[in-house]
Parts: C-alpha cells; sequence; structure tokens
C-alpha cells in the first residue's frame, strides 16, 4: 500500500485512514520511526501489557529479581568467554 501525508509547518503529519486502518492504530497508540536510508518504517508499537504472559519463564528464574537474572546472565557469558 502507498500513501501520502504532508508535513507540517510543526513537523507533524496525519497518518492517512488507510493506514490507520491497516496498522489498527487508534488514538493514544504509539508508534516507531525506522530510518533505512532515505525510507522511513512506521510499525505499531505493542502495549506491553498485552505481551503479558505471552513469554515463557524458565522455572529457574522464576520469583527472581530482574538484577539478580542480569547478573547471572553476565556472568555466564563471561566465563564462556574466558573458555573460549
Amino acid at each position: 500500500m502507498d500513501a501520502l501525508a504532508r508535513l507540517t509547518s510543526k513537523g507533524q503529519l496525519t497518518v492517512p485512514k488507510a493506514v490507520r486502518e491497516a496498522l489498527e492504530l487508534h488514538t493514544g497508540d504509539n508508534v516507531h520511526f525506522r530510518v533505512e536510508g532515505n525510507v522511513v518504517v512506521l510499525a505499531k508499537t505493542p502495549d506491553l501489557l498485552d505481551l503479558a504472559g505471552s513469554v515463557p519463564v524458565p522455572p529457574q528464574v522464576r520469583g527472581r529479581s530482574w538484577e539478580e537474572i542480569q547478573e547471572t546472565a553476565w556472568t555466564q557469558q563471561w566465563r564462556e568467554d574466558q573458555e573460549a
């Protein structure tokens, strides 16, 4: 799909209706812009609450803080790097 929009003097764009419908964008939704050369890719960002429970948590890390999980991962990576 191709769609056109005009940039205002304030740097604002109106996302065309066809694009909003295709991406199921609604008032208050967040979008992500990625620049690839002279092309911009627009993507709807997911609501993180909608993702809750969609990724299984391994039993060995259940109940641990994020800091503990990161420290364990960093330590494991450091050990693997030392062995290489």
